[in-house]
């Protein structure tokens, strides 16, 4: 889900029941996960067999405040505990506190969620390798995912294989670059290639590079194509060349 392209209760619901989708991802920034606790009841999928992930939205940031947000989520959504908790952002922007030293103090409060076990498993996202560096130093648990952009023309390659050398789970978001990717005339032309939508070509490149894709939609049959993709492994080369920097979504370089 997102706060962009409003939601689909009818969508949330033929994923779960009809697709086999398990893993949710959300935030509070995105107002809906109060939508979502009617969706997940009317679907009848068992908690245990949902993967939930919310966010803590900057204005949250700060070791009292980040512990009550992830209550305040859990209950909106209707749950007694989350599968994943992130950070969705690393400028805090908390007054007369820098950046790292509030980043520091919510770390700690996740750190805490995650040993009470609220949180199964607690991470970050939009962060750097500069911003992973920092907690590395300041705090005890190594994020278990960081949530990122990543398409055909944003493949921070770098940022993956810290991750991986850290066993930080590397999760990508926009895998469609928000449709800029959908026009591009060699993922066109490998689409036709593979008897194929664009977009199936992109999520599956996405897959077959090691990244946990997160492909959302409001869309029932834009939900099923999204299910069944299929791609060459020699082809996978040609879109990693595609990368020339751009974002599409927020860029985190510029926040130390």
């Amino acid at each position: 889900t997102s706060h962009q392209g409003g939601y689909s209760h009818t969508a949330v619901v033929h994923a779960l029941q009809k697709c086999g989708i398990r893993h949710i991802d959300t935030a509070k920034r995105y107002g809906c996960e109060s939508l979502l606790q009617r969706a997940i009841r009317e679907s009848a999928v068992k908690r245990e067999d949902l993967w939930i992930t919310t966010k803590l939205w900057h204005s949250d940031c700060g070791y009292e405040s980040t512990k009550k947000a992830c209550l305040e989520s859990c209950e909106r959504l209707g749950v007694e505990y989350l599968d994943l908790y992130l950070i969705h952002w690393p400028d805090a922007q908390v007054p007369g506190k820098s950046n790292r030293e509030v980043r520091a103090e919510t770390w700690r409060a996740m750190e805490e969620l995650y040993e009470k076990g609220l949180c199964k498993s607690i991470g970050v996202s939009n962060f750097l390798i500069s911003h992973l560096e920092q907690l590395k130093e300041d705090c005890v648990i190594t994020p278990h995912v960081n949530q990122v952009e990543y398409h055909p023309f944003q493949r921070p390659q770098e940022l993956v294989d810290y991750c991986r050398r850290r066993d930080i789970v590397f999760e990508g978001y926009c895998p469609l670059a928000k449709g800029e990717a959908l026009t591009h005339p060699t993922i066109i032309q490998l689409a036709k290639k593979y008897g194929r939508t664009p977009a199936q070509i992109c999520i599956r490149w996405s897959i077959q590079n090691g990244i946990v894709t997160i492909p959302k939609s409001t869309k029932v049959e834009r939900i099923e194509e999204n299910c069944k993709v299929r791609f060459a492994e020699d082809d996978v080369e040609i879109l990693n060349g595609m990368h020339d920097g751009r974002h599409v979504s927020w860029d985190p370089s510029f926040i130390v």
